[in-house]
């Protein structure tokens, strides 16, 4: 007898990264959605409609799945505090205990490398992120890891910091298996020649869905952090955790792009 597909929910499913799981991961989960609105282009999915802020309006959705990837955010990095406080921080407290109420074992967070962003001032990484590789080894690029303070770069990072906080405080306390992904650069054409610092930030379409993948599959995670790039040349993140707990092994490198960089 064959054995069911993973019930896993997706928040913010119309988004780009909620397409690019479902394209690459539907043959193996069971995927259902939840947004703010259904747009034409929208997933092919499952799909309850309600705005995340709202927690009585989101706990339908979280029924019988056994995950939930949290997607669902404001993306952009110069939002106000307003818009990150009711976006990120009420919306992230609200998917946690839907998800405890409703007995979800595991999930997995799209935090941001914007929760560390100001590291990208300080040498060597102002230099990488602005192509300027003088006198630099890519092998002895001291990488930031997981143990780093907290340095967001603005409001949006500061949401996804607290996104980790309490999806720490959800396994200690609850019990939920957390997996916070500090993702790069991922952009809807797949291609890291929009800007020279994508070649040390980007993570590649298929790279992405294999680490969720791999987050959703792994046995006997309880909490952790894990950074989402791609095995490119000059990346200043670490990809050592990730393959030695998880067996992420990416794919792209973005170096191989690097002929058809943009002039900037």
């Amino acid at each position: 007898m064959a054995t069911a597909s993973p019930g896993v929910l997706i928040t913010g499913s119309s988004g780009l990264i909620g397409g690019v799981l479902i394209r690459h991961l539907g043959d193996k989960y069971r995927f259902s959605g939840l947004d703010r609105e259904r747009r034409p282009d929208s997933p092919d999915i499952p799909t309850l409609t309600a705005d995340v802020s709202s927690l009585d309006a989101i706990r339908p959705a979280f029924e019988g799945v056994q995950a939930v990837v949290h997607l669902a955010a404001n993306p952009d990095m110069n939002q106000t505090w307003d818009s990150a406080l009711t976006n990120g921080i009420v919306a992230t407290h609200n998917v946690y205990e839907a998800a405890r109420l409703a007995g979800v074992r595991r999930m997995v967070y799209a935090s941001s490398n914007h929760a560390v962003g100001m590291f990208e001032l300080d040498e060597p990484y102002c230099r990488i992120r602005k192509g300027d590789y003088t006198g630099l080894d890519p092998a002895k690029v001291k990488q930031i890891d997981r143990y780093v303070p907290i340095r967001p770069d603005g409001y949006y990072g500061v949401s996804k910091a607290f996104g980790e906080a309490l999806g720490a405080y959800y396994a200690e306390n609850h019990g939920l298996e957390v997996l916070c992904l500090r993702i790069g650069t991922v952009n809807r054409h797949n291609d890291p020649t929009h800007d020279v610092r994508h070649l040390a930030t980007w993570c590649s379409h298929r790279d992405l869905a294999q680490l969720v993948d791999r987050c959703l599959s792994t046995p006997g995670l309880r909490s952790d952090i894990f950074y989402g790039v791609s095995a490119n040349k000059w990346h200043f993140w670490d990809l050592e955790h990730a393959r030695r707990v998880v067996g992420y092994e990416p794919q792209d490198n973005a170096e191989e792009w690097r002929p058809r960089l943009r002039k900037q």
